[in-house]
């Protein structure tokens, strides 16, 4: 009997799992075609400001565009990536579909002009308006409609960066600190693959990084596999990587809450930003700080660069977290993870530097733990650390994503992420 009850089990989890395959293969296809497609706009876009760098003077008019947009079409869809977590949290009303159209041309029209903004958010938002729109059409009652979300907040996620692995468990880890919906995970994982092998069979190309540093022999302890030194620099570079972390995600809360207060009428609020944006640019005598930052045409900072000797100063990690934080803080639409990245990879430039650290290592440590201490998702940002740079570094991707995570206090970039499980406890309380 009891072998009769387990294959019964078995046999339920089976058509369970190609329940949920069949349901979500459409929607990944979907995100994966409509993320190729605006790459592909992105790409464009980019090289079309390099190009004719004289359009950052229309930033502003860019601005207002976008705030028009958004009050006469967008309403509930300006929330952007809170509507998506909101939803997932408690399903209501869902997710519109015109937050597709709407955040995919307004964050290629904020790169065209020269907002510094990232792709990432882009992607997740347009996976939760089509995961929602298929889940109506399925007619899915409120818990799968969560799952369902999930799913499409990971195949977005995968698709744009090319990281299947990390996308499902980025979904997964980033509703709550301190829980993971694992209900979800083999739905989230299935659309995450699909999404990512429908995005690069388009044609699309993910940038590919490397990091040639692998494990020094020469350590004080011949059984223990691993550079003490450098982990100590490690770990207090990690440290540094969470503050980042936490200036990052509180000004940018910080400007687009005074900047909501303090101008009351909402078109402004973005023509302020894109003067700003041009001003500061003018006055450090660099455009390299615009836009995504993956590659720069001149050889100046960059992300790519940042894995290199004098690929970045010392403070251009600092002019991109500022750059960005008044892009997206004062209406400018896009992610911000690439920028993120940019951040992170850059301090991490500088720290390798100032310590004599390798810098490729520690460049890729601060690209993944800035990231993981901004959304709060330490796992999912040590496993896109072996899925971008390979597996050889992964304890040390480990303690950076961990520590920063630590360092980086609850408020992350997400105000609508809830808070499970407290990071640390009060001394009083143990």
């Amino acid at each position: 009997m009891k072998k009769i009850k387990y294959s019964l089990e078995q046999f339920n989890i089976a058509k369970e799992l190609l329940r949920w395959t069949l349901l979500i293969f459409p929607v990944s296809i979907s995100v994966g075609v409509l993320v190729a497609f605006f790459l592909w706009l992105l790409d464009i876009a980019t090289k079309m400001r390099w190009q004719n760098m004289w359009l950052i003077f229309l930033l502003p008019i860019a601005g207002i565009f976008i705030s028009w947009l958004y009050e006469k079409f967008g309403k509930e869809s300006a929330k952007g990536n809170n509507l998506v977590i909101d939803e997932i949290h408690e399903p209501g009303g869902g997710v519109p579909i015109a937050m597709t159209p709407l955040i995919l041309f307004t964050t290629v029209i904020t790169h065209l002009f020269g907002g510094s903004a990232g792709r990432e958010g882009t992607a997740v938002q347009m996976g939760g308006s089509i995961a929602s729109l298929f889940a109506k059409w399925f007619k899915l009652v409120d818990e799968h409609k969560s799952i369902f979300l999930m799913c499409g907040m990971a195949a977005g996620f995968a698709a744009v960066f090319g990281t299947p692995v990390t996308g499902a468990i980025f979904a997964l880890e980033v509703l709550a600190i301190g829980r993971i919906k694992y209900d979800a995970l083999i739905p989230c994982l299935i659309a995450s693959i699909i999404a990512h092998i429908t995005c690069i069979s388009c044609g699309i190309h993910h940038t590919h990084y490397t990091i040639a540093y692998t494990e020094n022999s020469t350590c004080f302890f011949p059984y223990i596999n691993f550079d003490i030194v450098l982990l100590l620099k490690i770990i207090i570079a990690a440290v540094l990587f969470g503050l980042a972390s936490f200036v990052f995600a509180n000004l940018t809360h910080f400007i687009k809450n005074k900047s909501n207060q303090y101008v009351s009428k909402k078109w402004l609020i973005p023509v302020i930003g894109a003067i700003l944006i041009v001003g500061i640019s003018y006055l450090i005598g660099s455009f390299n700080y615009l836009g995504l930052g993956v590659t720069n045409p001149n050889n100046g900072p960059s992300i790519v660069n940042a894995f290199h000797a004098d690929g970045t100063t010392y403070f251009s990690w600092f002019w991109k977290l500022l750059l960005t934080a008044i892009t997206l803080g004062m209406g400018f639409k896009g992610g911000e993870v690439t920028p993120l990245f940019f951040i992170g990879a850059a301090l991490g430039n500088t720290l390798a530097t100032i310590s004599g650290a390798p810098i490729d290592l520690f460049a890729g440590l601060g690209f993944i733990a800035v990231f993981a201490g901004a959304t709060n998702t330490p796992l999912a940002c040590t496993i896109m650390g072996v899925e971008l740079f390979g597996s050889v570094n992964i304890i040390y991707y480990a303690v950076a994503c961990f520590t920063a995570y630590y360092f980086s206090g609850h408020a992350g970039i997400y105000q609508s992420q809830k808070t499970a499980i407290a990071k640390y406890t009060d001394a009083a309380d143990l």
